[in-house]
């Protein structure tokens, strides 16, 4: 089980069987994981400008900086220039580990089959009392897994419940009085997650992780867990309909305004509920749990 190289058994267990909505850390101990990905393996990715530029970014306390600065004439990421960024205090994120590395592809395929959602890795360099990025947060559950040095996450309660893609992400729906409320109410929990421990983030907590206070470097793996909703359901049987010529037909540009518009939507959406009542749902049942377990676009 995947799954278990993020966390120890109790966790896996608590993730599958509640999903829990509120932080919490694990003692992961040491895995196969640790062994895997290590500071030194991360730094010559670094070093060697083996990985692509266009899963790089890097952030300094601020918005991440244009690929240019990491690029060379080609562009593929310059070793040097990435190198010296670090070396400045900017964070590196190495993203989607798992279309890069054989190991985590497997992983991510597990995970899949494991829990029904598609998913992805990305590994942060963060240098001692340094920051990346500031707060936000995010539309899927995060399980952050620390490999080396400490990293302090402060929390806050989600501002909306279950924001998902395109609907109440942070960037959409920011105000510039975030920052300044959170700070000045303090955070709901603060939590120093060192090497050996993984924290579970639930979507929509509002983190500002940084590593400020702390001597050493920071690497951590942040795991981002695409959690299916009914509207994901909904999508697929929707989906369907295409096999139903009706569906296929065209609806003419003078159907598009006013009242024609009108009664176009009402017929669809009759037609839509008839079309849904005749399902057979054991087969679609079927249908959408393939789709749970190979899907990989689908982001909440």
């Amino acid at each position: 089980m995947s799954l278990s190289l993020m966390l120890p058994s109790e966790g896996v267990a608590e993730l599958l069987a509640d999903w829990p909505d509120y932080p919490r850390v694990y003692e992961r101990g040491a895995t196969g994981l640790d062994n895997l990905v290590t500071p030194t393996v991360l730094g010559e990715w670094i070093d060697t400008g083996c990985v692509p530029a266009a899963e790089v970014a890097v952030v300094k306390a601020g918005p991440a900086l244009h690929p240019g600065a990491f690029k060379n004439a080609a562009g593929r990421t310059d070793p040097v220039k990435l190198r010296a960024l670090y070396e400045r205090g900017h964070t590196i994120r190495l993203g989607n580990l798992q279309r890069v590395i054989p190991t985590f592809a497997s992983m991510s395929k597990a995970i899949q089959q494991e829990t029904g959602y598609s998913n992805y890795a990305h590994a942060f360099l963060t240098p001692a009392g340094q920051q990346g990025l500031l707060h936000h947060w995010d539309q899927q559950m995060a399980l952050i897994v620390q490999l080396a040095g400490v990293k302090t996450w402060q929390l806050w309660k989600p501002v909306y419940a279950a924001p998902m893609r395109e609907y109440q992400e942070s960037f959409r729906v920011w105000r510039p009085e975030y920052i300044p409320d959170w700070e000045a109410a303090g955070p709901d929990l603060t939590i120093d997650l060192q090497a050996g421990q993984t924290l579970l983030l639930p979507r929509g907590w509002v983190h500002n992780p940084h590593a400020l206070h702390h001597a050493e470097p920071s690497v951590h793996l942040t795991f981002a867990i695409r959690e299916r909703t009914p509207l994901w359901i909904a999508e697929q049987l929707v989906a369907r309909v295409i096999e139903d010529a009706d569906f296929r037909r065209i609806v003419r540009p003078r159907d598009l305004e006013g009242a024609a518009l009108a009664d176009q939507v009402g017929t669809t959406a009759r037609a839509l509920a008839d079309w849904l009542g005749r399902l057979d749902v054991d087969e679609m049942a079927g249908l959408v749990r393939a789709a749970a377990v190979t899907e990989l676009d689908y982001t909440t």
